[in-house]
């Protein structure tokens, strides 16, 4: 009987009233509330991957300054997103081992595309007489992709050209 007493008690503890103007929040895709996982973002390696495909369009145009542009931009942005994931990775190292694993296989990608475009970018100095400027970048390229890399191959072999090196690489 006491327990029967009780349940008006709670009724007015906890309220019974529904709110007419409600606003209840629905997600339809969750992916649209991850800001930086669309491809659109400017974040992001496919940004990277947009600005070699502009530099390439002006090359063919034969506007090697606006090319130029777009290439630094590229190698700019793709320098920012090796160094955050190369943070994250030893950030998470010991603690989660999935972080580390994405964060290593994003940061190959990216220095993939940082290693293309400082090909562009030193085949446009070679193109406009400037080899002295195409070299760091060529180095940086070995440096960061491995000699024996198909990437750092080339980078050598242009080295060689270049006349910066002499001797052949033979791995």
């Amino acid at each position: 009987m006491k327990f029967l007493k009780l349940i008006p008690i709670l009724f007015i503890f906890f309220g019974n009233v529904h709110y007419k103007n409600e606003v209840h929040a629905e997600i339809k895709n969750p992916e649209d509330f991850r800001v930086l996982s669309n491809e659109s973002k400017k974040l992001s390696i496919s940004n990277v991957e947009y600005f070699i495909k502009e530099g390439d369009k002006y090359i063919k145009n034969g506007d090697f300054e606006k090319a130029k542009e777009f290439y630094l931009d590229a190698r700019k942005l793709s320098k920012q997103l090796a160094s955050f994931y190369s943070d994250l990775n030893s950030s998470f190292k010991g603690i989660d081992a999935r972080i580390p694993n994405e964060m290593q296989r994003k940061g190959k990608q990216t220095l993939q595309i940082l290693a293309e475009t400082n090909e562009r970018l030193a085949s446009l100095y070679i193109k406009t007489e400037k080899p002295e400027v195409a070299v760091p970048l060529l180095v940086e390229t070995i440096r960061i992709m491995s000699p024996n890399s198909p990437e750092g191959k080339e980078a050598y072999k242009r080295l060689i050209q270049l006349g910066f090196v002499e001797t052949k690489y033979k791995g």
